[in-house]
């Protein structure tokens, strides 16, 4: 799914926040207001209103953002809002006039946006938020991730750490996805090439039939992630890769194909995203707050420290 954030924080988040609040204080008096609504969940941090995206609607319209928070119960007890997808929120809506709708045509012609009489919509485009409509599975952090990414390695070395150290919780459960494109007429593509969807199969098929073994053979590969000897690093791990190569073409590839079809049900294109319980989205940040996950921080992330804080 397109993000507006994105391009917003490209344009017009190129500076600091701090200075794009001073800017908006000197011009508060000269610019228009843009009513903004912005229903939030009430049980989870992540499904909140998302600063960056508000200053950056801001800047984009030159306007000054006035918001309102709601509930989804209370959105839903206003008729003109009755009948919108609360599926993911937060949900942002801009009251539509004659100005905001000339300046977010763009957006509305690309999809990103969508418009009903009253406001412009924009549906699912935070990093973070809350999936109001899957059912949740209990203590289970999904780690969507790119397996050529330096950030998603970074998230995966931090878990390797904490299993090594005890701090890992031993109530919870984390689970690896990936990140991959699929079309039946290309095939698959990834951010880093065919040697990264290639080596995302193996790990799936390593956690089939070796589920015990996939963090050692992390903890081996991921010193060198983008080498070409995955068969050393298997071998060191106590895996034959005899084996994993024989189910790569018709068992590897189906296993791929349901990672595709997953990450794309939840809109995640960003290596790593966090994903709680089947139901919050989060990144490094969200993700350390929930109990037994502060190793997560990235500052306490070991194996890719010099890396910045980030994603793929």
């Amino acid at each position: 799914m397109k993000k507006l954030l994105a391009i917003l924080l490209v344009s017009a988040l190129a500076v600091p926040l701090e200075a794009v609040a001073a800017q908006k204080e000197k011009a508060k008096s000269k610019q228009t207001k843009a009513e903004l609504i912005v229903v939030e969940s009430g049980e989870y941090a992540s499904g909140r209103e998302d600063a960056r995206l508000t200053a950056g609607l801001g800047q984009f319209l030159g306007m000054e953002p006035v918001v309102t928070k709601m509930t989804q119960l209370q959105a839903m007890q206003d008729e003109t809002l009755a009948n919108l997808d609360y599926s993911f929120l937060p949900l942002y809506l801009v009251k539509k006039t004659d100005e905001v709708r000339a300046k977010m045509e763009l957006p509305l012609k690309q999809g990103i946006a969508q418009e009903t009489a009253d406001y412009i919509v924009l549906a699912h485009q935070t990093r973070t938020g809350v999936y109001t409509n899957k059912e949740a599975v209990n203590n289970v952090m999904e780690i969507f991730v790119m397996s050529q990414c330096p950030y998603g390695v970074m998230a995966e070395n931090a878990v390797i750490e904490a299993k090594k150290s005890g701090e890992f919780p031993k109530d919870k459960v984390v689970k690896l996805r990936y990140i991959v494109n699929y079309d039946p007429a290309r095939g698959f593509t990834s951010l880093h090439g065919s040697a990264e969807w290639e080596e995302d199969v193996r790990q799936l098929l390593i956690a089939k039939y070796y589920p015990k073994k996939l963090w050692q053979y992390l903890a081996i590969r991921n010193k060198d992630y983008r080498s070409s000897r995955w068969d050393k690093a298997m071998e060191e791990a106590g895996i034959d890769p005899k084996k994993i190569a024989k189910k790569f073409d018709k068992e590897g590839l189906e296993l791929l194909k349901a990672e595709a079809a997953y990450g794309e049900a939840y809109g995640i294109s960003a290596s790593p995203t966090f994903l709680w319980e089947g139901k919050v989205l989060m990144d490094f940040g969200t993700a350390a707050q929930i109990e037994g996950f502060s190793f997560l921080v990235p500052s306490k992330a070991r194996g890719a420290a010099a890396a910045p804080t980030g994603s793929c």
